[in-house]
């Protein structure tokens, strides 16, 4: 899955062909995993079995998680009715903008 990273925009020149880190979880807490990871010459930030949360990485993973609770609270959503790929992308966008609509007039 590195591998097919695509290249990363942001400053002048040449777009960087691999991130500088990885974030991961407990479940994925094995030397041979960090080893693949640096082998690539990127750095494996991995939490580590047995260690009291609070190391940050539950930062990064919590908007992810929230944003998919978001959108089960759309019914529709939630369970796949659609058959059309389409019409299920349309809903989901629909969705989007309903969060974001939520959450701009919550700050205003």
């Amino acid at each position: 899955m590195l591998d097919a990273i695509p290249p990363v925009r942001g400053r002048r020149g040449r777009p960087r062909r691999k991130p500088e880190s990885v974030f991961a979880d407990r479940g994925y807490d094995h030397d041979c995993y960090r080893a693949q990871v640096r082998a690539r010459k990127i750095l494996p930030v991995i939490a580590r079995r047995g260690t009291p949360h609070g190391s940050g990485l539950g930062v990064y993973r919590w908007v992810v998680e929230r944003t998919f609770a978001w959108l089960h609270g759309f019914r529709r959503l939630r369970i796949r009715w659609e058959r059309r790929a389409d019409i299920h992308e349309a809903l989901l966008k629909l969705a989007c903008c309903l969060i974001t609509l939520r959450q701009i007039s919550s700050l205003c």
